[in-house]
């Protein structure tokens, strides 16, 4: 029986075939000299693909599909057809039966790599008919296959199975034999799986000799080893290399008479080598490197073979798209936000099925809501996608932001249910849990979450949004408890388990602890706005009004396209009464998000802070007119309706200030300054005996408030000091003249006291500077920040 030929003495000897000349252009040479400086810029890539003249022959489509943006890494990827049955011997493996290398033509057994041509489009099937039909046949038997396909084989089955230690071992043992790049490419995903980043990237930017190869005599026997050579390319499945003479190229001896043309590092051979390369980078935490190696702009911009109406080449997702999309991660790791979205919205264009790129855009929050649904609408979906564009379209649109666009998002998540039965999706129904929870919805979009708990367990995405919804509903703060243990005791390295921690905390007004929970997620994901904006409650909440600018403003920094930051940061310059910065804030929030009801409400608290009395109750009138579009519950807009009667007091609309009272109450019949400020409005038009009960039914509610007692206190006196005729009596002890002595030593005492006197509507002293209990004087909206 013949044996297996012996490896390559020389482990280092891996001389190739030298690449096909491309016309009469020459191509930048690299140096064979150790010392000489090396760039990982993709220049040299992009200039191999610009570069190359046309070819008689086939092989010039071959030979630039590695270097194609628009192709994917499908012909890379692990493929395989059904179970081979020969002679009864069960399942020996599987088989490409046709499968052409990238720089040469001849037939291929098993060969998925990173430098093989994909099957033309429309022939996969004829590809599964061939193989289905030789395995009806039994033509397929283990004498079939070589080692190198058998370990091949192994190599992938280990990939598959998480055993990255043996797809290393045996992925080692082909590339020794073999030398082939194809098998480099393997062996790189197999140490970026193990998490050793360094091995892959070594072996993806070390020369490699491409030299012609010799066969050996063929080998006979069991298994029919045979030794293919192929003459155009550098991809040989078998066959020692063929010795030469000694050279020094970077940095590694190579025993032969090398010339410098004809070595070449990975990286500038293929997209996916160079791709992969930069994925190193970026786990081993070199992200300036990776923006060397890809470049910090589309360097196959401009080139004539990339945009967003070139279709991709074979059906998966371009590797461009891909290189755009890390390179947006590295521009958010150095914080450059506007770099970062630039990449994101590229990579996207480029190639709508980067669902990444998408997600970064949408869930990091760099778009606000016109750019976004703009952006996304304007995607090439036919042109990328044709067949399932539809499709596409509906799944990107009901994930936008849900403040504007209800009608079409409601339409498009119908058209899904229906037409592409998703009813139970769990990305679909987030959507709509969104939609419920952006109009304050909260008990159906808890409802909502917890369905999707129970289908997939934990959803990343869904997560936040059920914990806020458990957060705004008292009767489920227990159950918040529960889940947060939970969490941290299935993944404590998910960053959302310890913002559950914190939002508890923050609910049962612990703000230190919440504010170490929160930090801890932020460490953990700097990219998570939720913990952020926990993060500066926690401050906001015990009047670190400066420690909470500083934490509002970083997470607007970091987000742009929310307008909550900006919204929060307003808030806390009206608390320190900086009324400029307020407005410029404000001004900002309204540019990124303008139906947002506590947006007006703030403008219209700003706006009476600068005694712009009209213009605050035009505000206040509009976040009324929007939260009648929400459909959420109408009790938490007491407050607004509280600041709106303050605004009428101020233009002398006595009448619409003690509806709009009165509509607090009936939202909420226990808000005791809407009971106070009614009594005030009473007190001034002269309904004592009314003002009187209004103020003690505040009392019963906030018993300390001074201001409500100071009220109190007046309009007893005044009702005790009413003329005859309003008491119901015949006469006044003292007479009338007296009467008038002491409401004008009152008016007197009361002016000196720094309390206007309380008089008619027409002498304009009916005013709040009395002290009444105004959400505007004092916190400007005391439930924003809650809500």
């Amino acid at each position: 029986m013949a044996q297996t030929p012996p490896p390559p003495a020389n482990t280092f000897a891996i001389p190739m075939p030298p690449l096909p000349n491309r016309g009469p252009r020459v191509r930048p040479r690299q140096s064979q000299f150790s010392s000489a400086s090396f760039s990982l810029g993709p220049e040299s890539l992009v200039q191999a693909m610009n570069f190359g003249g046309p070819s008689p022959s086939d092989m010039s489509i071959v030979e630039e599909h590695h270097r194609d943006p628009n192709a994917s890494i499908i012909a890379a990827s692990p493929r395989q057809s059904g179970s081979k049955r020969g002679k009864g011997k069960g399942i020996l493996g599987r088989k490409i039966e046709k499968d052409v290398s990238i720089l040469g033509h001849e037939e291929r057994r098993f060969q998925p790599y990173a430098f093989s041509t994909p099957a033309p489009a429309g022939s996969q099937g004829q590809i599964a008919k061939d193989a289905l039909g030789n395995e009806e046949k039994g033509e397929l038997d283990e004498e079939d296959w070589s080692i190198v396909d058998r370990m091949r084989l192994w190599r992938h089955d280990a990939m598959m199975q998480h055993l990255h230690e043996s797809a290393v071992f045996w992925g080692d043992k082909i590339l020794s034999w073999t030398g082939d790049p194809n098998d480099a490419f393997w062996l790189a995903q197999a140490h970026f799986l193990n998490q050793q980043y360094s091995r892959a990237e070594q072996l993806l930017t070390r020369p490699f000799v491409v030299g012609p190869r010799r066969p050996e005599n063929k080998a006979s026997g069991k298994g029919k080893e045979r030794a293919r050579l192929e003459t155009n390319g550098f991809l040989q499945t078998n066959g020692p290399a063929t010795p030469v003479a000694g050279g020094l190229i970077g940095g590694i001896q190579f025993p032969g008479d090398v010339d410098a043309g004809t070595v070449s590092k990975l990286v500038d051979m293929s997209v996916a080598c160079r791709y992969l390369a930069a994925q190193c980078m970026v786990r081993a935490g070199r992200w300036t490197d990776a923006i060397e190696i890809l470049g910090e702009s589309n360097p196959f911009r401009g080139s004539g073979r990339s945009g967003p109406n070139i279709p991709n080449s074979d059906g998966g997702i371009k590797v461009e798209a891909s290189m755009c999309y890390l390179r947006g991660v590295l521009m958010t790791r150095l914080n450059r936000q506007d770099r970062a979205k630039e990449h994101f919205m590229e990579a996207l264009a480029l190639d709508v099925k980067c669902f990444d790129a998408f997600n970064e855009l949408v869930n990091g929050n760099l778009l606000g809501i016109d750019e976004e649904w703009d952006f996304v609408q304007g995607l090439e979906f036919l042109q990328q996608v044709p067949e399932d564009a539809d499709f596409v379209r509906l799944v990107y649109t009901i994930r936008l932001k849900k403040q504007k666009h209800v009608s079409e998002m409601a339409l498009a998540r119908q058209r899904l249910v229906e037409e592409y039965g998703m009813s139970e999706n769990p990305d679909v129904l987030f959507a709509f849990a969104e939609s419920m929870y952006a109009q304050y919805r909260w008990e159906d979009a808890f409802a909502i979450t917890s369905r999707i708990m129970e289908l997939v367990g934990i959803h990343p995405a869904a997560l936040p949004t059920h914990i806020a919804c458990m957060h705004n509903l008292r009767h489920l703060h227990p159950r918040l408890f529960l889940l947060a243990h939970e969490l941290v005791d299935k993944d404590p390295d998910d960053p959302v388990s310890w913002y559950a921690v914190g939002v508890y905390y923050l609910l049962t007004k612990k703000f230190l602890d919440a504010r170490k929970f929160f930090s801890k997620a932020n460490l953990m994901d700097p990219r998570f706005g939720p913990a952020w904006i926990g993060f500066a409650h926690s401050y906001a909440y015990e009047g670190e009004h400066d420690h909470a600018i500083v934490a509002y403003s970083t997470a607007a920094r970091l987000f742009p396209g929310m307008h909550l930051p900006a919204l929060f940061l307003a808030m806390e310059y009206l608390q320190v009464n900086n009324l400029a910065l307020a407005g410029e804030y404000l001004d900002l929030a309204r540019t990124i998000c303008d139906t947002d009801p506590l947006l007006h409400n703030e403008r219209g608290v700003l706006a009476f802070h600068r005694q712009q009395y009209a213009l605050a109750a035009g505000h206040f009138e509009q976040a009324i007119a929007l939260t009648k579009t929400v459909q959420g519950t109408n009790a938490m807009w007491a407050t607004t309706y509280l600041n709106l009667g303050q605004a009428y007091r101020k233009l002398g609309r006595l009448i619409d200030a003690k509806a709009a009272f009165v509509k607090v109450l009936e939202l909420n019949p226990r808000h005791g300054q809407g009971f106070a400020c009614l009594g005030l409005v009473q007190h001034v038009m002269g309904e004592y005996d009314q003002a009187i009960r209004n103020y003690h039914e505040s009392l019963a509610i906030d018993p300390l408030d001074t201001n409500t007692i100071d009220l109190l206190n007046l309009a007893l006196e005044i009702n005790a000091e009413m003329p005859p005729g309003v008491l119901g009596v015949i006469g006044f002890p003292g007479g009338d003249e007296h009467w008038l002595k002491m409401m004008q030593e009152r008016l007197d005492k009361a002016t000196e006291g720094g309390l206007p006197p309380v008089g008619s509507q027409k002498e304009g002293i009916y005013v709040d500077e009395l002290g009444a209990p105004s959400v505007i004087e004092g916190n400007p909206d005391s439930s924003a920040m809650e809500m």
